[in-house]
């Protein structure tokens, strides 16, 4: 794959208002408890059935080593960096001693130390993402946010760390990519955050921004077209082939996450449970990032599919966006093959292990 996306924990020092999933949140003893005990049960068990070579082919041909995007929650809170960030970081460079992927991670930025900069570059942290700069995280708003990039900048450079300026004229679309590149020589790192030019401007129609109405989205927003959408999810090897992860192992093939998952890393590989899926015409369709065509094999046309895609959002405004329709697509019938398919791969696994 291009790049991994992976959700290592839920566990966060934040309850932002815009978040995409509700589970980000604060959790205190027995519950902070399970919370990373459910990371660190399934991490090594992810990591046995990722691919062997972490490798894609670049349009002009050339090998590139697979990015695995490390995120929350927040990593580098007490108790999640101790017991589940930095032992999987040793266990990445154990799993491949040689043909090692780029680690990327992503933070709030706001308790990042020295000492903890040192120690993740140690552990071979080659990218740091400081994705909290706008307006809706607390404190973050206004000149708070270039407070916060000021310092960090002072840090980065303390231990010669590149930027990567991503630009706040960018489009959303092309600003994750970038997240990717290498700097010359050492570790790099980048700003971004929910703003209007900067990733997710009209905010992803899930979770908190969800229930708080404020997704600006439109049904001519294309989510599944954009980068870390499910567009070339299913090309394993090949330019955009992402996959999204969450701690348990459940993946996804964008990173707003389906309505169900497509499976479960910690059961499968990821090459058997791919091209196994690769011949469902509803996910051709996400991976073309063309949601509108998910149900054209079942007599779904691209009106139905529009249509099927309209609701109305907690706030009470009328709403319209493909993720809508996609989620229906998948009550209405691909959770339900996605969970045969499943079982009919367990079921083959168990009997070649029997």
């Amino acid at each position: 794959m291009q790049s991994l996306y992976w959700v290592v924990t839920w566990a966060c020092h934040r309850k932002c208002r815009h978040c995409y999933d509700e589970r980000f949140r604060p959790y205190t003893r027995a519950d902070l408890d399970a919370v990373i005990g459910e990371g660190e049960r399934a991490y090594p068990r992810i990591l046995a059935n990722l691919p062997d070579a972490m490798t894609w082919v670049d349009e002009a041909g050339r090998t590139r080593p697979t990015t695995i995007v490390l995120a929350g929650g927040e990593l580098l809170i007490d108790g999640v960096r101790e017991r589940l960030f930095y032992p999987l970081l040793d266990a990445i460079a154990a799993r491949w001693p040689q043909g090692r992927p780029r680690i990327a991670m992503q933070t709030t930025g706001d308790i990042l130390s020295d000492t903890m900069l040192t120690e993740m570059i140690a552990r071979g942290v080659d990218a740091i993402a400081i994705a909290s700069i706008d307006d809706y995280h607390v404190g973050h708003s206004g000149q708070g946010k270039f407070d916060l990039m000021a310092r960090l900048r002072a840090m980065m450079a303390r231990h010669g760390v590149t930027e990567i300026d991503l630009g706040l004229s960018k489009a959303p679309a092309v600003t994750k990519p970038a997240l990717r590149a290498r700097g010359q020589g050492g570790a790099t790192f980048t700003f971004f955050g929910a703003q209007p030019d900067l990733w997710i401007g009209e905010l992803w129609p899930r979770g908190r921004a969800w229930q708080n109405g404020l997704s600006n989205a439109d049904y001519g927003t294309n989510f599944c077209a954009r980068w870390s959408g499910g567009k070339g999810f299913l090309d394993f090897g090949r330019a955009g082939s992402e996959v999204a992860i969450e701690p348990d192992g459940s993946i996804y093939p964008c990173c707003l996450k389906t309505k169900a998952p497509l499976a479960n890393l910690a059961e499968e590989r990821l090459e058997d449970v791919l091209e196994d899926l690769r011949a469902e015409p509803a996910l051709q369709a996400i991976n073309r990032g063309d949601p509108e065509a998910m149900g054209l094999a079942e007599g779904v046309s691209r009106a139905d599919f529009a249509a099927m895609s309209e609701t109305i959002d907690p706030s009470g405004r009328a709403f319209s966006n493909p993720c809508i329709g996609c989620d229906r697509q998948f009550a209405d019938s691909l959770a339900a093959t996605l969970a045969e398919r499943r079982l009919a791969r367990l079921q083959r696994l168990y009997a070649l292990t029997d």
